[in-house]
């Protein structure tokens, strides 16, 4: 018997984009974070893994690969190129050098690595937060202060807070670094072209360099456009990292893409040999595949992403109307406001932590409805209340899990309302 919520609309039933083509049972297979963290009874929507299959073209050059016994270390600028192709077709830049790029393990160690160079321990690291919980434990860990810039109402960057940040991290004359993410990670928001050319110009003004992670890029849905940080005036002395984790699914083979703006070039040079041999091999040949091969299977994508956001924005009327959501521009990660749920018992406060930490709406909804959500604490300032959900996922689940939602507040109001309580016997 179909639970509530796993009914198939006639709209849902002839869609072919990658979103539909694999089943919960298929799913519950794979041994990734995603579906091996919780047990089986729970709905992960959490961890930013898409529930598709490769894309043919990866497939077919990963068995060549393998067949060939090619495993060895990775070389050359394939992947560079590729990107470089894929820029110009899809964003109309042409501005990337294949001599101002570097083969990195991923996305996030690429950041540390450039901020390496641009900045010393003690140095600040500014982040916009809510943001990718990472930013503060990798800026942590590498003996760097995170200085926090919160996002305005309408969780864009607000170029006011933002210079207020970059005058206290240059406050004692140290060097500082503005770590963006763009596209924004939780809220799915695109940053335009002249939000990021103001953006370029305040750190011109205050000493502050750029890194800018791109790492959602191809993934911007209809009605916005993604905008290279490196493309603005301005920032010529800055840094972006891109890979093609997210937008392809290849989050378990690593590699990414350091790209230096024309002045930050000879700091590239200083990068460590090392780091390059950390990608592997079979990451940039998967990467490379999909930068250059990969681009009608990403329309598909981009078809049915846009289609969950819909229909996520038509479930949460339906069973969570207190909540606020925002469909977001890009990414498949949705932020949702619970604050009004009101929830008894929430201890949720705002403060970085552990990607899979669960407090407050987050922690109610995975033990009262099964569904695993990210906890907005540990997003930073600004994320206690809310939660990441992860929409990157087949209709019928998505569906499924807000009913479940559903019914769990309607359960845990009914059960903490003043007047509940045993019916009186008749």
């Amino acid at each position: 018997m179909k639970r509530a919520g796993c009914e198939t609309t006639a709209a849902e039933g002839t869609r072919t984009d990658p979103l539909v083509q694999l089943s919960l049972e298929q799913l519950q297979k794979r041994t990734s974070m995603k579906w091996r963290a919780h047990p089986k009874d729970v709905l992960p929507l959490w961890v930013a893994e898409m529930d598709v299959p490769l894309a043919p073209a990866i497939v077919e050059a990963l068995h060549t690969t393998i067949d060939l016994g090619d495993t060895g270390y990775p070389y050359g600028s394939a992947y560079a190129e590729a990107l470089a192709e894929f820029a110009r077709e899809r964003w109309e830049w042409d501005g990337l050098r294949i001599e101002h790029t570097a083969i990195v393990p991923d996305v996030m160690m690429g950041i540390v690595e450039v901020l390496r160079l641009m900045t010393d321990p003690g140095d600040a690291v500014i982040v916009c937060s809510p943001v990718y919980p990472p930013f503060y434990a990798f800026v942590a860990h590498d003996a760097r202060g995170v200085v926090e810039a919160g996002l305005g109402q309408d969780l864009r960057i607000d170029l006011g807070t933002l210079e207020d940040a970059f005058v206290r991290a240059r406050r004692h004359g140290r060097r500082a670094a503005f770590l963006l993410s763009n596209p924004h990670n939780p809220t799915g928001v695109v940053h335009t072209r002249e939000e990021l050319a103001a953006i370029a110009e305040l750190a011109r003004r205050h000493g502050v360099r750029v890194v800018s992670d791109e790492i959602h890029a191809p993934l911007v849905l209809p009605g916005a456009a993604f905008t290279p940080f490196l493309s603005v005036p301005g920032a010529e002395n800055a840094f972006a990292l891109i890979s093609a984790s997210k937008a392809w699914n290849l989050a378990g083979l690593k590699a990414a893409v350091a790209i230096a703006g024309p002045e930050a070039a000879d700091d590239l040079r200083l990068l460590p040999e090392e780091v390059g041999h950390g990608p592997s091999h079979l990451g940039v040949i998967a990467h490379t595949t999909a930068f250059r091969e990969g681009g009608d299977w990403l329309d598909e994508l981009l078809v049915g992403l846009d289609a969950n956001r819909s229909l996520l924005g038509r479930l949460i009327e339906e069973h969570l109307p207190d909540v606020r959501y925002r469909p977001p521009q890009g990414t498949y990660l949705a932020w949702l406001d619970c604050t009004r749920l009101e929830l008894q018992g929430e201890r949720e406060t705002d403060g970085p932590g552990v990607v899979s930490d669960l407090a407050g709406p987050a922690k109610m909804f995975f033990d009262k409805a099964r569904v695993a959500l990210s906890s907005g604490h540990v997003f930073g300032s600004g994320g206690a209340g809310c939660v990441r959900l992860n929409f990157a996922t087949s209709p019928v689940i998505l569906r499924e899990a807000l009913t479940r939602m559903g019914c769990a507040v309607r359960e845990l109001r009914r059960t903490t309302s003043p007047h509940s309580g045993p019916n009186p016997r008749p």
